[in-house]
Parts: structure tokens; sequence; C-alpha cells
């Protein structure tokens, strides 16, 4: 398998649209959901970030419980499900964390809640001084449904500690999630690619991540996300190339075939290439996305959300079938 990103390009897409046609068939996903980024104050400063902000500063924002509500009423009609990550808040007790959870599942009965990323909980457990296990408890009893694949970044510790030095560990990010599908807590994984990474720190991600997954199962999707490195300690360099985007779309594909769904990210890969994705072992688009704020701020060209019309588009003029989906994944509609 050392090889397999040497293989030709469209050697590799066959392979991985194979693979992704005897699971899916001719289907390719979405939901309607929301991005809520809770704050951008963090107490971490990952180089590649460009989105933190130090309690302070101009543009530094935190919405309080009410302002999450407010905010999710607007736009409730359109959505099935609420994406939340944010900035580790120097000051925000852990008992606004389950308020937020709570009032969003007490509001919002029947909309999913996929929320924290593994570096947040990390957090959690250190500002509660409970357990990871304990904080996931409590996160799952106020109402928390998922958890989103955010913070895996790259496991290989030599990049990590030039890249995010203040971040878990990858290993530590792997307990967590091991720890949360233990709990019955679904979640996904991530990869972030196109910065100082080898072919080989690619692949021992993607081995790391196979191996979770056999052991607990728990992971839904994988989503290879392609580094925008505007406004970053890396500004000098060139993102990655469309070619690179599909050639880790597929790579993902083949040696994850026992994660069942792998994302074409539209927002860091743009739409064109998300399109094209889904014909590279890709089967879901991730969502309408109102509004995402993260990788924005890295300068990222993409729209700040599409509509159902526009996604649905997206899959049919890619000779596909478009099913709208939940958070775990069951149809809702197909188009």
């Amino acid at each position: 398998m050392k090889n397999i990103l040497k293989e030709d390009f469209i050697s590799l897409a066959k392979k991985a649209n194979e693979i992704k046609t005897s699971l899916w068939q001719d289907k390719a996903f979405f939901i309607k959901n929301i991005h809520l980024n809770y704050t951008n104050v963090c107490v971490s400063h990952c180089r590649f970030c460009a989105f933190a902000k130090d309690e302070g500063d101009s543009d530094a924002y935190t919405f309080e419980i009410k302002e999450t509500v407010d905010y999710l009423k607007k736009n409730i009609t359109h959505i099935n499900e609420v994406h939340i990550v944010g900035g580790l808040h120097p000051n925000k007790p852990y008992q606004y964390y389950l308020d937020m959870i709570n009032e969003i599942r007490r509001n919002f009965p029947n909309i999913g809640i996929k929320a924290f990323s593994a570096v947040e909980i990390d957090y959690f457990s250190k500002v509660s001084g409970k357990s990871v296990e304990n904080v996931l408890i409590d996160l799952k009893n106020c109402g928390l449904d998922m958890l989103p694949g955010g913070g895996a970044e790259i496991f290989a510790p030599e990049i990590r500690s030039q890249i995010c030095p203040e971040k878990i560990s990858g290993d530590e990010w792997l307990k967590i999630m091991e720890i949360a599908h233990g709990l019955g807590i679904k979640t996904n994984a991530t990869l972030l690619y196109g910065h100082l990474e080898s072919d080989e720190d690619i692949l021992d991600h993607l081995y790391k991540i196979r191996d979770l997954q056999n052991k607990t199962g728990g992971f839904n999707s994988f989503i290879p996300l392609s580094f925008h490195p505007e406004n970053t300690f890396l500004s000098d360099r060139y993102p990655a190339t469309g070619v690179e985007d599909l050639r880790i779309i597929a790579l993902s594909r083949i040696i994850l075939d026992n994660v069942p769904h792998i994302k074409a990210y539209w927002v860091m890969l743009g739409e064109k290439i998300a399109q094209v994705a889904l014909n590279f072992g890709a089967d879901d688009l991730d969502g309408t996305i109102i509004k995402e704020n993260i990788t924005h701020a890295a300068g990222a060209s993409s729209k700040e959300g599409l509509t159902v019309d526009e996604l649905v588009f997206m899959v049919k003029s890619a000779g596909l079938q478009p099913v709208e989906r939940d958070t775990f994944y069951n149809e809702l509609k197909r188009y």
C-alpha cells in the first residue's frame, strides 16, 4: 500500500469509485445543516489557524446561550442538524457547554446535535476536573448526538508539533474517539493535508483511523480537509491542487473501506472539485452549511452556504441520485 499515492490517477479513481458504488450505488448524500461557531476566542494558538482570536481583540466574539438559541431560531425551518465547534475559551465554565446543549435540545427536540471536537472535549475535562468519559456522559445526557471529526489534523508528532503544538496529540485524539464510541456516541474523523506533511504521514493517519474503526465501528464518515494557507504562518505556500484533492479523496475511500461514508467537503474543496469528487470515491457533500466561519477566515473562496436546489443540481449533473439525509445517514428524501 505504500506506493498507492503514486498509483496512476485514473486507476486510483476507478478503484475508489468501485468501492463507493458497491456501498451506495448511485446515491450522493447531503443534509440541511447549520454551523454554529460559538466563539473565536481560543487559548491555543495553532499556527495553521486563521480563525482564533485573543479575548479583547476587536474582532473577538462569544455567543451567550440565548444568542445560540436565537441564531438557530432564525434558521430552524431550513435545517435538520446543527454542527457546533468553537475556540477554547479561557473563562467560560463547564456548565456553559452543558447549558448550550441542554437549551438547544429543549428548544429544538428534533434536530441532530453534532458538537465539540475531541480537542474541546479534552479542554472541558481540564476545566471541569472530570474524566473525558464523564464529560461525554454529561453531554450525551444533555442531548448531544454525535461528535464532529475536527482536531485530528495530522497524527505525525513531528508535523503536529509545528502546526498545532498546543493541541492534544494524535494518540489522545484517537483515545477520546474510542471512549466516545464505547459510550455509543458516533463520530466523524478528519485529515488535514496540504501543509507540511509527507505521503507517509498521510498513510499513517489513514491506517490509524482504519485500525480504530476495526476496533469500535464508531466512525460515521471521514472528511479529508484541504488546508487553506491564507492568513496563516504558511501563507507563502500554494494550496493543494485539484488533482491532489481528488487523489486524497480516492485514497481515503480505498484505505478506509470500513468507514461507511467519505465526504467531499465543498467548503474547503470548492463546489466544482467537490462535485467531481463524487466520482472519485466520495458519497456525501456535507450540506447546506449556513454559515461556516473557520475555513473562510483562512481565505476559502467557496460560498458561505448552499441551497438544497444547488446541492441537488450538483449531484444530478454528476450523474448521481441526490439523497437528503439526517445526522445518522437515514434517508429523508430522494430528489
